[in-house]
């Protein structure tokens, strides 16, 4: 039998124990009675949709085919603002599979 984790505690649920489903498209959410309680509107289950530019046009990442998928996930960014004359000013773009959004 599948694991059952509360969405807002990650607590893995015993057997017995009371939980809300939550069932989004074709996602579902699991929150522990206690989690619900507190507060019963479920956060923080939307993935974010990442747009950049490909070939001249802004267009959702997750668009785009498996090869410029894989080159935005090779990127870096440059801080143009950046005044650090001992580092280099650039970092790694996260690959689109890790992005999400975070609302707290």
């Amino acid at each position: 039998m599948k694991k059952l984790i509360c969405h807002d505690c990650k607590k893995e649920l015993e057997k017995g124990d009371e939980f809300v489903l939550y069932e989004i498209v074709s996602d579902k959410f699991i929150k522990c009675k206690a989690c619900y309680e507190k507060d019963p509107v479920l956060k923080n289950f939307q993935k974010a949709e990442v747009y950049s530019r490909v070939v001249g046009y802004i267009r959702p990442v997750q668009q785009w085919n498996k090869g410029k998928q894989a080159e935005f996930g090779d990127r870096t960014e440059f801080d143009v603002n950046c005044k650090s004359k001992k580092s280099n000013c650039a970092t790694k773009t996260m690959k689109k599979e890790t992005k999400t959004t975070k609302k707290k």
